[in-house]
């Protein structure tokens, strides 16, 4: 019996868990040809995107090779789709040595994920959107602890011992909290005065956590404050340049780094690769994860608009809805290959989660109009969870 071409794009959030349902859909199943797992991305592991702070803040490795999540039964190529020719199921790549190919495919699925939101080159500052920018980060705020410690200058002092992050969205939030524990930690052991740290959030809104209720947004506040951060509502940084900052205000502050958390855009690379996209740049999709006008394309995860078809609400862009996508993708594609009705998308309830610092977190979800709130340990071990199943950790 003839095999079928699956080809996943995409080894984030996503990709790896699209990648597990599928096995798992398809494992046994007689009736069924035999299946040909194929995983493409332009890097031979899975990077945790979201944990992009940690190793701003302190030394975690938060890279997982792909064999080691997937030992056998899914084959690798290492490369970057640079079109996609639904008529023809094939699509087009460059492998690892810019060698140019073309690959067959019965099912594709694409999951080619998001790109951090940058700021203008002259707004100077460092953008967390890489795990080069990550260590940058790193190496500068401990390169200005060790200057504090023989500059004189108290003023001068304080301006090295100072780090703005401009955006408090979660990232932002994680960031901050996650520095504040470390940079005192450093700042401590270096000889200097651990409170004189100033990690200074800068928030655009009137309040933290505007998807969720006043209280949550005010509790994560009090959370963040007594850790070390000091949050600044209504506030955009405009731009970092040789140690100062200035607000939209008009207002100007010291600093010894800035660091953007500006959240996520589309990859640019949807428009050009031959499927339809909305005009923000996201992969247009039924309640199915069809992607429209493309026989055997689906997209899910954060490339993809997937909109709920009872509620009209679109899904959030983070990797618990990711997950959630990928298990019902694999019911899809067996009703379809079946010629059965397949499964529609269902919204994901209202679940949030923050990482505090090491050991600390909050989770807060809503349940028949009822706020349910976790703090401290119990927050972080819910937090963990949702950064490491994801990824197929346990």
């Amino acid at each position: 019996m003839k095999e079928l071409i699956c080809i996943i794009v995409g080894g984030g959030y996503a990709g790896i868990n699209a990648v597990n349902a599928i096995r798992k859909t398809f494992k046994g199943e007689a009736s069924q040809r035999p299946l040909r797992l194929i995983l493409i991305d332009k890097n031979p592991y899975h990077f945790r995107k979201v944990l992009l702070f940690k190793p701003a803040a302190g030394n975690e490795d938060i890279i997982v090779p792909l064999t080691r999540l997937f030992p056998e039964g899914v084959e690798f190529v290492q490369a970057t789709v640079t079109k996609i020719e639904s008529e023809k199921r094939r699509l087009l790549y460059q492998d690892a040595e810019g060698n140019e190919n073309s690959m067959k495919y019965d099912i594709l699925v694409l999951t080619v994920g998001s790109v951090v939101r940058q700021p203008d080159p002259d707004q100077g500052g460092v953008a967390l959107a890489s795990l080069d920018a990550a260590w940058k980060i790193r190496e500068a705020w401990r390169t200005n602890m060790q200057k504090a410690v023989k500059e004189s200058n108290a003023k001068e002092r304080q301006r090295l011992m100072t780090i703005a992050v401009a955006g408090a969205g979660i990232s932002g939030i994680e960031t901050s909290a996650e520095l504040a524990h470390f940079v005192r930690e450093d700042a401590q052991q270096l000889g200097l005065d651990p409170g004189a740290v100033r990690i200074k959030l800068f928030n655009t809104n009137k309040r933290l956590f505007p998807d969720g209720p006043v209280k949550v947004g005010l509790k994560l506040e009090r959370s963040l404050e007594a850790c070390g951060v000091t949050i600044l509502h209504g506030s955009r940084v405009l731009q970092e340049k040789e140690g100062t900052l200035t607000l939209s205000s008009g207002e100007t502050m010291s600093v010894g780094l800035c660091v953007w958390t500006l959240g996520l855009l589309p990859n640019p690379m949807l428009r050009n690769i031959g499927l339809p996209v909305t005009p923000e740049g996201y992969v247009i999709v039924d309640a199915s994860y069809r992607v429209q006008g493309a026989q055997g394309v689906y997209s899910i995860g954060d490339c993809a608009r997937i909109v709920d078809p009872a509620s009209g609400r679109a899904d959030g862009k983070t990797c618990k809805e990711a997950t959630a996508q990928a298990a019902r993708l694999g019911k899809i594609l067996s009703s379809d290959l079946e010629g059965r009705p397949a499964p529609s998308h269902k919204g994901f309830i209202d679940f949030f989660c923050f990482g505090l610092g090491p050991g600390h977190g909050m989770a807060w979800t809503c349940i028949w109009g009822v706020d349910i709130i976790f703090t401290g340990k119990l927050g972080w071990r819910l937090r963990k969870f949702t950064w490491d199943t994801p990824s197929l950790l346990k």
